[in-house]
């Protein structure tokens, strides 16, 4: 493996990795939401999911995954339900955010463990993830070389960039947590937060697997 093959395999993940997405939206809203240790949190889970995701891609199991038109819409019906959960309880946050502009509402405080669980849950049922693995891994490894080591650099680069992507990302929602500084115009950004990840989970419904 080659510096050359290493940098543009640092060139797709990172155009895969900021195109906007569930992961995306998730931090900026547990930025905008809550606070940078939430995001701190959801983005550790995050790249937990994708290194099993690469482990899965890697050992042969993607390719099971891929080619069983069962286990892929198993998978893929998981992740959609997961998406469209996330949204309802951001309209559920909405609502809640809503009712405080009347009377006081007690919103239960989350555990870091809650964030972690939420960022781990949305990656490891996503399979495009597991997709975009299979079809990039195999173009940056070199087979007359020693396969894990190469496995382990190209899942720690991509996990770096995940990492420092997701963080920033939700360091511009906390960022921009003065523009809704009032109820109410919280309560329309739970409301529009809800609908991506309703519209995401039914978008993945759309996903096909490589046999289709």
């Amino acid at each position: 493996m080659t510096t050359e093959l290493l940098i543009i395999f640092s060139i797709f993940s990172f155009f895969y990795i900021i195109s906007p997405g569930p992961a995306i939206f998730l931090a900026i809203s547990n930025g905008m939401a809550a606070s940078l240790m939430s995001v701190f949190w959801s983005t550790a889970g995050n790249i937990t999911g994708l290194f099993i995701l690469s482990c899965i891609s890697i050992s042969g199991l993607g390719a099971v995954l891929t080619s069983s038109a069962s286990l892929f819409l198993i998978i893929k019906l998981i992740g959609a339900l997961y998406l469209i959960f996330l949204g309802i309880s951001h309209f559920h946050n909405a609502k809640i955010a809503d009712s405080s502009l009347t009377h006081i509402t007690t919103i239960k405080p989350r555990s870091s463990f809650s964030f972690y669980k939420e960022g781990f849950l949305l990656s490891l049922t996503n399979p495009k993830a597991v997709l975009f693995f299979m079809a990039l891994f195999p173009q940056f490894i070199t087979v007359d070389q020693p396969l894990m080591p190469q496995f382990f650099i190209l899942t720690a680069i991509f996990m770096s960039l995940s990492f420092s992507s997701l963080f920033s990302y939700g360091f511009i929602g906390k960022s921009a947590r003065g523009l809704f500084g009032n109820q109410q115009a919280m309560t329309w950004f739970h409301r529009v937060t809800g609908g991506l990840f309703v519209a995401m989970g039914i978008g993945l419904l759309q996903l096909k697997n490589a046999q289709s």
